[in-house]
């Protein structure tokens, strides 16, 4: 019997992880997380990069590209161009700081930069009601206060 097709990569959307940092992450499940957001939003082809990141260096890209100082949880890098959809930057110890949970805020982080990086927003109110509905399906996490 022949093995099945080995799926074209090329041809839908897809991620790649980069983890920079010492705390324990799901690579694999986090990842797959991405690529089912990517997948249920209609993604164009693809890949985009999920990298976990040091305090030092997410301060560092902080300043760098929003002009705030201080690390921050998650930063969105669209790019759009050359097969490339951007780059979602996450935080391990910073959103442990959010919800000593950090499985639960792993994945709402990811589907947020993920969203990001697919045009959402959530600077109106209709709007971040709109990312808040979609971030919850996706994540499985309740929004009650996020901002």
């Amino acid at each position: 019997m022949d093995d099945p097709p080995t799926p074209d990569r090329s041809s839908s959307p897809h991620v790649v992880v980069s983890n920079r940092q010492d705390l324990t992450v799901d690579e694999p499940a986090l990842a797959a997380l991405a690529e089912r957001v990517l997948a249920g939003e209609g993604a164009p082809d693809g890949e985009l990069s999920l990298s976990f990141v040091s305090s030092e260096e997410m301060a560092q890209l902080h300043v760098t590209y929003s002009g705030e100082p201080g690390p921050t949880d998650v930063l969105a890098f669209p790019m759009g161009e050359d097969g490339l959809l951007g780059d979602v930057v996450i935080c391990p110890a910073e959103a442990g700081r959010s919800n000593e949970d950090l499985e639960p805020e792993l994945r709402l982080l990811v589907v947020h930069g993920t969203l990001h990086l697919l045009g959402h927003d959530h600077e109106d109110p209709g709007d971040k009601l709109d990312m808040w509905s979609r971030q919850e399906r996706y994540s499985g996490v309740h929004l009650e206060d996020q901002e």
